[in-house]
């Protein structure tokens, strides 16, 4: 069978999300939203840092982190880029593919790299608050401030001054996100530098009575200038533009111009396609006589019903023993059942999904009630309904339970979600109920003891969100415990950012 490319995989996995739904953030948010095409001219080649989420409407997690991250795009305005990426449109779903998105919300903080080239992109795994998001991108916005001492003020002014310089003077060791900011926007126009107060010669030099001062160094024969006004970006912006214009920001492209620009693409492209067609034409001809010969690929376009556990011998070695992993485990009255069936259904859909994206999954059983082991199990968890689902690892002796009012694939996709993320609380395994072992289980061959899905249960834990988990909000358990954003948090000086001088 032909194995696609992790990529080829994850766009197919993102082809499968639900219809697109209204994007997250509006035009008159503080986050900037932004689409494949946008990102590379408005992020990967910006002189700013800039933090992305990728997200989908759907998913619970990410409309809990939409007030934090709004709080933090405002926070974080003319120091920083906020922006989101919605994946659930299909023409960004290759694009959030490419960027290995795996799980919604998934946020990465891209850093222009020194010297151009390719930013730098690493995944932001901090908490999900307005006030440790600011935190983060603030330490990582790239500081060209240059610092001076005594001892190197003359080689910072060398050149009789002929290029203009500020000088910042301040009695702070650090360089405030506001000033590593303004370098930012005057980068290759005017040089920012940074003296302290204790370097007595620089100030004495300057005049410099009281901190912090900032004076302008027009350039040439033209006298220093130094600023009155308040500590906010855009008033010193406009007071430094006197010496030379800021570096423009690229805006995203208004829906006309993105028509044209894709106009001109696919003109320039037809060329190349004809001339293409007409080249493959005798290569096609050659190549389907060999291709005939071949055996045609095994596609499954259909979920394989999970395995079934009829004997209690066989429940505990797959999952009752101080040795086993995550088991998802059904207990239906039988297969037939309308309600089993659906339940059934759902998570062979999720086991399907998985298996299709060459990504493993714990172990789904279905458990008939007629299986002496399972009366006991049921009885031991204090377990009556009809149909019961739960997860249980014996090894860590937890157990969870599945207690949605629907078994439908959406309820059980968050359910699973959530103890993929370890979100949630889960219960002790009462005494007795795990086996011990006494010799390695034989491997069989059997699609529920392959090794990658013992591999994979191992580090379920560590396991992304699969980005067509759905909203775990959508589930009963992990909705009461999942955190809830609140609406106001206090403002931390790395918040303001701007009154940092």
């Amino acid at each position: 069978m032909h194995h696609p490319t992790l990529c080829a995989v994850a766009v197919g996995v993102l082809s499968a999300l639900p219809g697109a739904q209204a994007a997250l953030y509006t035009k008159k948010s503080s986050v900037l939203q932004v689409d494949g095409k946008d990102y590379d001219r408005l992020v990967a080649k910006s002189n700013y840092t800039s933090i992305v989420e990728f997200y989908a409407p759907w998913c619970g997690h990410c409309q809990n982190l939409k007030p934090a991250y709004e709080k933090a795009a405002k926070n974080l305005e003319g120091l920083a880029k906020v922006v989101a990426v919605n994946c659930d449109e299909d023409a960004n779903k290759p694009f959030c593919g490419t960027m290995g998105i795996q799980g919604f919300p998934t946020l990465k903080i891209v850093r222009p790299k020194k010297g151009g080239g390719r930013p730098m992109v690493e995944d932001y795994q901090g908490q999900r608050t307005a006030t440790a998001i600011v935190d983060a991108v603030v330490q990582k916005i790239n500081n060209n401030v240059v610092k001076i001492e005594d001892k190197n003020l003359d080689k910072f002014l060398s050149g009789k001054n002929e290029t203009a310089k500020a000088i910042l003077f301040t009695e702070k060791g650090t360089t405030s996100a506001l000033m590593k900011a303004l370098a930012i926007d005057f980068l290759d126009v005017i040089t920012i530098g940074q003296a302290r107060n204790k370097e007595a010669q620089t100030v004495k030099t300057f005049g410099v009575e009281k901190f912090p001062t900032l004076i302008l160094l027009p350039g040439g024969d033209a006298p220093g200038v130094v600023y009155d006004g308040e500590i906010k970006k855009e008033a010193m912006v406009k007071f430094l533009s006197q010496a030379g214009a800021p570096n423009p920001d690229p805006a995203p492209l208004k829906t006309k111009e993105k028509k044209k620009d894709a106009k001109e693409k696919k003109a320039s492209s037809s060329t190349k396609t004809k001339t293409a067609t007409s080249e493959s034409s005798s290569a096609t001809s050659e190549s389907q006589t060999s291709t005939e010969t071949q055996q045609a690929p095994v596609i499954v376009e259909t979920a394989i019903p999970i395995p079934a556990i009829h004997t209690p011998e066989k429940l505990i070695k797959e999952c009752l023993t101080d040795k086993s992993h995550t088991c998802v485990l059904a207990f239906v009255p039988s297969s037939e059942d309308e309600a089993a069936k659906k339940a059934l259904d759902g998570l062979a859909a999720l086991s399907f999904k998985h298996s299709q994206s060459k990504r493993h999954l714990f172990p789904f059983f279905e458990v008939p009630k007629s299986n002496e082991g399972a009366a006991s199990l049921l009885k031991a968890l204090d377990l009556s309904s009809d149909i019961e689902i739960i997860a249980i690892n014996a090894r860590r002796g937890w157990w969870r339970h599945y207690q949605g009012a629907d078994f439908g694939q959406t309820g059980l996709e968050a359910w699973i979600d959530a103890i993929r993320m370890s979100e949630g609380v889960k219960k002790k395994l009462p005494e007795g109920i795990v086996a011990i072992s006494v010799e390695e289980p034989t491997p069989e061959a059997t699609p529920e003891a392959t090794p990658a899905a013992t591999e994979s249960a191992s580090r379920e834990e560590a396991t992304p969100v699969t980005p067509e988990a759905s909203s775990v909000s959508e589930s009963t358990e992990s909705a009461s415990t999942q955190p809830v954003e609140p609406s106001v948090e206090p403002e931390t000086a790395a918040e303001s950012g701007h009154d940092e001088l």
